[in-house]
Formats: C-alpha cells, structure tokens, sequence
C-alpha cells in the first residue's frame, strides 16, 4: 500500500466524509468529550482529500470519527487533522486496520470490514494480509456471511465460540443429528471446552428453533444478509433483551410491594377472620412463600 507523504493542517469539520460510520457506546463517547474539553485533542485525525466535480476539496475519514463528533457537539468547526494521500481502497484497508488494532474495538465492525474490503474485489488472501487477520478466518467469516448464518457470527464475533467450531456447525446444515456430530467432533478435536460448549449449544438450539436468523419471521433456508444489517439486527436483539431486564425488574418490584403489603394485612387478625369468613383465608403456593419465607402461617 503506498502513502505519499502527509501533511498536518487545520480542516473544517463540515468538509469531512464518514468513510466506515459506526455505532459508539454513549458512555464511551461521553468520556471522549470530556477528555478533550480538559486536556483537548491529544491526537490529530487522519484523512485523505479529494476533490468534486465543482473544485471544492472534501476529506474522506479514516481514523478519528469519536474525534471529529466530539468536536462537533462541543460547537467547534475545525479539527486537527493529518492528511494523507491514498486511494479510496487503502483508505478502507487503513480504517479497517485501525479498527482491529484498537484495543477495545467493536469486533462485529471486523466482519462489516472484511466483507466491504471483498465487495471491492479483495480475495481471502489479500484481504488476510492487509488486515493481519488469519487467511483462514476471513475465509471463514465470508462463508458465514454469504450462507446467512446470523447467530454463529454474533457468537464468532463476539468471542463465544471459535470461529473453527461455527463452521463445522454451519457445515452441518439444519439436519439435527448432524449438528450432534459436529458438536462432538468440536468438543473431541478441542475446539470446544468448558463455557464455550455451553455457548455453543445455546447457539445450536436458538438456531434451530428459531433458524439463523435474528431477525423474528418464517424460517429460511439461506438469507441475504450483510454485515450492516446483522449489526443492525444485533442491536436491535441487544435493546429487545435490555428492554426485557426492565420489564423484569418492574415486575420484581411489583411482586415486592404486594407481598410486603399482604404480611401487614395478614398480622391484623380483624382482617384474617374477614378472609376466612369469605373462605378467602389460602394463598398461591407461590405467593404464600414469600409472604412467609420461612414457611410460617397466618
């Protein structure tokens, strides 16, 4: 990949084209703008200019999209920058790189990578080389990608299961006893242990209940899905289940505040004469339990 030499200048933030946009974590975020209003930038961002069809100079970003929306909520129209000249190619192979490089990167945005990066005619090889990931594992993930299988990339993607273990499952299709065997091969061949077993049987029982898709409707054999949208369709499973913890918790406090209002009522004898009376004087098993946890009548 050549790279002319770079030049460090000062470009307006509305002049900057997203080349890879993603998702960021709120708190994440927050803590960049922080940084940056106490400290300010401590690292210029990275682009490369092009020029429209009217003259105007654009920036296309490779490395600093956390920066450069930090700069903009805080009411800034500058940034520092350091402007590199490559091709829209080596552009996305440099943003992906430095994706991958992050520590605490967001590992589906390696698959959105990997298949941008074969869309533009990359083979498993080249793509291996420019990233520094495994030939086998980007051929791995552009085979999952291309047979729709949802719930083995999440699982792949984020550290669930080996990427090795998802294929051997994948390769068995949807024939239950296939799957058995494969599963058993994986544990047998070492690739699955422990907690990743667990997991993995919890992917093949999602998988086959409910297919390989994420996205709730009538089961397909294969599906056309892109990484974009199995980020989309990840966050979405990702609210659903927070969403799920609230109504729980809700619940929870419910059921806290009914039984610790039926033990005052329970203790008045007025009232459980009433309840007998009625023919009212029994609770749920349930219930009963947590009125008096420690199995006391009234």
């Amino acid at each position: 990949m050549e790279q002319r030499p770079s030049e460090m200048r000062m470009i307006p933030i509305d002049q900057i084209e997203t080349l890879n946009p993603r998702e960021r974590n709120n708190r994440v975020f927050e803590e960049i703008v922080a940084n940056i209003q106490t400290i300010g930038l401590k690292k210029p961002i990275t682009v490369t200019s092009r020029r429209k069809q009217d003259g105007t100079e654009h920036y296309l970003l490779i490395c600093g999209e956390g920066r450069v929306k930090a700069f903009r909520s805080l009411g800034e129209t500058t940034i520092p920058a350091l402007v590199v000249t490559v091709s829209d190619e080596d552009a996305l192979i440099m943003n992906l790189t430095e994706n991958i490089a992050r520590r605490q990167y967001q590992p589906l945005e390696v698959l959105q990578g990997i298949e941008r990066l074969h869309k533009q005619g990359y083979d498993k090889k080249i793509i291996a080389t420019k990233t520094g990931l495994r030939p086998e594992y980007v051929h791995a993930i552009l085979t999952l990608l291309r047979d729709g299988e949802e719930r083995l990339l999440v699982a792949v993607a984020k550290g669930r299961i080996p990427i090795t273990a998802a294929i051997m499952i994948a390769n068995a299709g949807d024939d239950n006893k296939a799957v058995q065997v494969a599963l058993q091969d994986a544990y047998e061949s070492g690739d699955l242990r422990g907690q990743q077993l667990l997991q993995a049987r919890r992917v093949i029982d999602s998988r086959q209940s409910m297919g390989r898709s994420m996205i709730p409707g009538p089961r397909h054999k294969r599906s056309d899905v892109t990484s974009s949208s199995l980020i989309r369709t990840y966050q979405k499973e990702v609210a659903r289940q927070k969403m799920m913890v609230k109504k729980a918790e809700f619940a929870q406090q419910r059921l806290l505040f009914v039984t610790g209002a039926l033990r005052q009522l329970l203790a008045d004898e007025n009232f459980t004469t009433l309840l007998r009376a009625e023919g009212l004087d029994t609770l749920p098993k349930y219930l009963a339990e947590r009125v008096w946890p420690l199995g006391h009548a009234a």
